[in-house]
């Protein structure tokens, strides 16, 4: 199969920006794809920061300022990972460019930021984009979305999805821009890691219908620059208990602060007739729930523990025994992203769309809503609305 050739540029050469670029160089890895990405420019505002690429023998351009990335006529498709006060800008003026858009969470800080981003895509005819959300493609992830689509699960009782982290569990780190409201936005946590909880319960047409939740400012106050308290304004927890279109219980919980755990995302779903749960701190299995037959016993609820292949949403070389990690994750959202630009993704999952991000921020907002109120929140997503 020819592959055509896509070049690609990073915008934010920090963690995410460095792990795009190593998922790229990985790409023989994926079986028949029909793009090849070249990774040729990086733009970063602190300059020692591009030094990572000099690794990468085809990058030919490393730039301060993003604007000279946008207007190199060799980039077809560029990455951002910013901070959120910077989303609307940059990403407004990457898709004005005429440029494909991977974009990383939260797509802007706030409701009408993403809004904006979305009313650019509208005003920009062939525009390509989609946001940053890799967990759902943990091959487990993709076993468990399967089990409930099959139909499996009967009529649905009830619903888990979770992003766990311990990052800010020690109270003496230091106060950094996602602590602060003005760079992460006043929806906290719900913005850092509300897509990557509500990714698969969206695509699964599970649209909030109304919202109560529980935030939590654990840490009000952390190291400043000097070593003085300084405040820390966002939320760390956020717990939210939304009632889906078919009347059950969605539990979506956000922690920045889950003692006992490093990074862990989680879903989980049971009916009258099955159930189905995964997590990523044991991403080789996925548990299956059913009622069965035990000779000498009788029929009775039992759960099952499955061993889950290596393959995701595309084939790849490694054999189906081995294990998967997030490294393998990125490369899966970044197939599917450059298939689905190429209009060959076909029914294979993909990733998160403006529309799924833009109800995010909407439900995010309900959330807070919700907890300053203490009170239940009805909602209907501005993104539905639209369409």
């Amino acid at each position: 199969m020819s592959a055509r050739t896509v070049n690609v540029g990073i915008i934010g050469g920090g963690l995410m920006g460095r792990e795009i670029a190593a998922a790229i160089a990985r790409w023989p890895a994926l079986v028949d794809h029909p793009v090849r990405p070249r990774l040729t420019a990086v733009c970063d505002i602190n300059p020692a920061a591009l030094t990572a690429f000099d690794r990468v023998d085809t990058v030919t351009t490393k730039v301060t300022d993003y604007q000279d990335l946008l207007a190199d006529d060799r980039v077809d498709v560029v990455y951002i990972a910013v901070r959120h006060d910077l989303h609307e800008r940059l990403y407004v003026d990457t898709i004005r460019a005429g440029k494909a858009l991977l974009a990383e969470k939260p797509f802007g800080i706030d409701p009408a930021a993403a809004g904006a981003i979305s009313a650019a895509i509208d005003g920009t005819p062939g525009a390509f984009v989609r946001c940053s959300s890799e967990f759902p493609f943990f091959p487990g992830a993709q076993w468990a979305l399967a089990h409930v689509r099959s139909g499996a699960l009967g009529q649905i009782v009830e619903a888990r999805s979770a992003f766990l982290h311990s990052s800010d569990i020690d109270p003496r780190k230091p106060l950094n821009w996602k602590r602060q409201n003005r760079f992460c936005g006043e929806a906290g946590v719900m913005n850092d890691l509300g897509l990557h909880v509500w990714h698969l319960p969206l695509r699964l047409g599970w649209t909030p219908r109304s919202v109560h939740a529980t935030l939590q400012n654990i840490v009000p106050f952390r190291p400043g620059p000097n070593g003085d308290p300084e405040p820390c304004d966002t939320w760390d927890n956020a717990t939210v208990h939304a009632t889906t279109p078919d009347g059950f219980p969605l539990v979506a919980e956000m922690k920045r602060i889950a003692p006992g755990q490093k990074n862990t995302w989680v879903f989980e779903a049971t009916g009258l007739e099955g159930g189905v749960r995964f997590s990523t701190s044991n991403p080789k299995a996925v548990e299956v729930f059913g009622v069965v037959d035990l000779p000498g016993i009788g029929r009775e609820q039992s759960w099952q523990r499955v061993d889950v292949s290596s393959q995701s949403v595309w084939p790849t070389v490694t054999g189906p025994i081995f294990e998967t990690g997030f490294s393998d994750s990125i490369l899966q959202m970044w197939a599917a992203f450059l298939a689905e630009r190429e209009g060959l993704l076909g029914e294979r999952f993909g990733c998160a769309t403006p529309e799924e991000a833009l109800t995010a921020h909407e439900v995010a907002a309900a959330a807070a809503r919700s907890h300053a109120q203490r009170t239940v929140v009805d909602l209907q997503p501005v993104a539905e609305a639209r369409t």
